[in-house]
């Protein structure tokens, strides 16, 4: 099968490129190799490469030519700096995804695999013993400022009890770049449903592992953790260290894209996935893990959160598991210790991913 790959020489994109290469497909990477995200050398690929912004017609109707499906993984990363951002996120983002939905229909390519986001949730999914499922609005700063991070039940104000997240829970994006993760999303089913294509999009959880983008405000808590501890300093734990995630390494995310690239989309034109570890844990326990793999000092808990910062976000992994047959290989143990040596992309200024 004929791929291409938009962000392919980015940290996500390259790893999905190298695998596909490897299960035989031809493969051609689209990558605008922004020093934000590649720093000031060019990375080597032994991939057909085509250089230019997924947002230049010219340049996608070059890289799309005799081209079966698009792996789509180019975008603007990060939690962001402020709303000043917003534009940036929004033409990456968003508008890119319109020129290259454009551009799939002008070349009659149907099938499309998204780079999505748990950030599309929001909050995870939390069930109140009095109310059931509930979803909670996002945090007063005022009990964030006094540690009281578990987001209480809208209607009774009782605790919650957090669960997994399935793909049928609604969007509730509470930053700019969930915002634009929602929005292509929204673009990708409406191309699919006027041009009879066929859309996965993989709703990606903390993914970290070789390659990551490093020193940089946009990067993911992993890659800051590990910057923080070969300065020799501990990591900085926001909250109380006990907030919920799944931490997925970088070659099962490629794997999952690679399985549907492989396989036909569902009935729906849209079906979304999320491609996590199914093994949860805590930020806290992602700190620590990492300064003992870097014989490091101990994290710091110093409290506070981020506006948008949610508490919960662990995901239900059997949709994966039942529709493309992903499950994830490494353990949250072996890739993390891993982590602590694996190659790194040098600084970047910002947070664009080809």
């Amino acid at each position: 099968m004929r791929v291409l790959v938009t962000g392919g020489l980015g940290f996500i994109g390259s790893h999905i490129a190298d695998l596909a290469a490897e299960r035989g497909h031809e493969v051609t990477v689209l990558d605008a190799l922004l020093p934000a995200a590649h720093g000031s050398s060019a990375p080597e690929s032994p991939h057909r490469t085509v250089i230019g912004d997924v947002r230049d017609t010219d340049v996608l109707a070059h890289a799309m030519r005799g081209v079966d499906v698009v792996c789509h993984q180019a975008a603007m990363v990060g939690h962001g700096l402020d709303p000043f951002d917003a534009p940036e996120f929004a033409s990456h983002n968003d508008f890119g995804t319109a020129v290259l939905l454009a551009a799939m229909h002008g070349a009659g390519v149907r099938r499309l695999v998204l780079a999505s986001s748990m950030v599309v949730y929001g909050e995870g999914r939390y069930t109140c013993a009095a109310h059931g499922v509930v979803s909670p609005a996002p945090r007063r700063q005022s009990d964030v400022d006094n540690g009281r991070y578990e987001p209480p039940c809208p209607t009774c104000g009782a605790p919650l009890e957090p669960g997994l997240v399935p793909e049928s829970a609604p969007f509730d994006p509470r930053s700019t770049y969930a915002a634009t993760k929602a929005a292509q999303e929204h673009l990708a089913g409406a191309w699919a449903r006027q041009a009879g294509g066929q859309v996965w999009a993989l709703r990606y959880h903390n993914v970290y592992g070789p390659r990551m983008p490093r020193d940089t405000p946009y990067a993911g808590v992993a890659s800051l953790f590990r910057s923080a501890l070969r300065r020799g300093e501990a990591p900085t734990v926001l909250e109380d260290g006990r907030q919920r995630r799944d931490f997925v390494h970088v070659t099962d995310v490629a794997t999952a894209n690679v399985l549907a690239i492989e396989t036909a989309g569902a009935d729906s034109a849209l079906t979304p996935v999320n491609v996590c570890s199914g093994e949860p844990h805590t930020v806290g326990d992602l700190a620590a893990t990492l300064a003992r793999a870097c014989d490091g000092p101990e994290p710091r808990i110093v409290g506070g959160a981020r506006p948008g910062d949610v508490r919960h976000v662990v995901a239900d992994p059997a949709a994966a598991r039942d529709l493309l047959g992903f499950s994830a290989s490494v353990s949250f143990a072996d890739g993390v210790s891993a982590f602590a040596s694996d190659p790194l992309r040098e600084p970047a200024a910002t947070g664009v991913s080809g």
